[in-house]
């Protein structure tokens, strides 16, 4: 049985695959070792990549998840498909230095830690290549991700440490989130209790083949991944993401609604109904992209997902208006009713959309 298990979230990485796996095989002699890549069905043959180097060694496993995204969902999958006591997590890029896995694994060959963690931001630490803005980002989500850690902690938002495989279980059935890309803050926030951890410095590098995975939705993910540990045990996560977006429709309404009416001439009518469409178009798109990131619809899904979240939507949309007006004609106060109205039609909006827009797939 292998002494630790090294696993690697993958998209689009199909020119990092080999050179990782030869990296990690020199930095860790003496120590039996495997490495499981999750590969979340990478257009550019990843998964295949991985398959053909373990043809020749049998250390390299490959998990490839079809019809499931998320960096934290697919690093859970691979730490509990472990053999080994001990699991790292690293990017497969090769901006993490593999040199360091040693000197993690010596640390947590005692009982004293739970968790060891390659750290940009003590002494010693550094991040080649980042401008300014990129590090002064960083360090604002680090120092707001300390609000919800139960460890002191300097570099919370790294991706690259190793950990005691128990103390993952214990997380995971504590009910991580598994929620966009930072999973040590996810396994920090769950933990039914503190996890033991010491920091180690590492110089940051620049990317050796691809592209960044690194934009706007990070910043996203991170967010609601923040509101799920203070609001998920309450309220799903995804319906408050959903209301988010459905905040933001209501602006976009607004908005054309404004510009055709008060702005163009067009009669009130015509004015609500284009704005409608409009609202609903963009609430499909932005939901796609963001609350249903790991189940994005593609192709000609595009257009029957819509025309489902259109058809919900607007049967949401009577019964905000049909559950109002009752309220209201029963002598309820107006601004409540409205809101009772508008709480229906979320409820519905999302219950629905969930169930036929963005399908769970049934396998894998």
């Amino acid at each position: 049985m292998p002494q630790l298990s090294v696993v690697v979230p993958t998209f689009n990485e199909a020119g990092n695959i080999a050179e990782l796996r030869n990296r990690v095989a020199a930095a860790l002699p003496g120590i039996d070792w495997e490495m499981i890549y999750v590969d979340d069905d990478s257009p550019d043959g990843t998964a295949a990549t991985v398959r053909e180097l373990a043809q020749g060694d049998s250390r390299v496993r490959c998990i490839q998840r079809i019809g499931r995204r998320g960096l934290s969902s697919a690093c859970i999958e691979g730490m509990l498909a472990s053999s080994a006591p001990v699991v790292a997590v690293i990017d497969a890029d090769l901006q993490h230095d593999e040199k360091l896995l040693p000197a993690m694994f010596d640390a947590l060959r005692g009982d004293d830690l739970d968790v060891v963690v390659g750290s940009r931001y003590t002494q010693g630490g550094s991040m080649d290549g980042w401008d300014r803005t990129r590090v002064a980002t960083s360090r604002f989500a680090t120092r707001l991700s300390r609000l919800v850690l139960k460890a002191d902690l300097q570099d919370t938002m790294s991706g690259f440490f190793m950990i005691r495989r128990a103390a993952v279980e214990r997380c995971v059935r504590a009910g991580m989130s598994g929620v966009g890309f930072k999973i040590l803050l996810d396994l920090f926030a769950t933990s039914p209790e503190p996890l033991r951890c010491r920091e180690l410095p590492y110089e940051f590098r620049n990317r050796f083949s691809g592209e960044s995975k690194l934009d706007t939705m990070v910043a996203w993910e991170f967010f609601i991944m923040l509101l799920d540990h203070y609001l998920g045990r309450v309220v799903p996560i995804r319906f408050i993401a959903f209301s988010l977006v459905g905040l933001l429709g209501l602006g976009v309404h607004l908005a054309v609604l404004a510009v055709l009416f008060r702005g163009i001439g067009a009669s009130f009518l015509i004015a609500q109904t284009a704005a409608t469409l409009v609202a609903m178009t963009f609430n499909f798109a932005v939901n796609n992209v963001l609350t249903y990131r790991d189940m994005q619809l593609r192709g000609w899904k595009l257009l029957s997902g819509w025309l489902s979240f259109s058809l919900a939507c607007s049967v949401g949309a009577l019964a905000n208006v049909g559950i109002a007006t009752y309220l209201f004609d029963q002598r309820a106060y107006w601004l409540l009713s409205a809101i009772a109205g508008v709480l229906v039609g979320a409820v519905w909006n999302y219950a629905v959309t969930a169930v036929y827009t963005w399908k769970k797939p049934k396998s894998g």
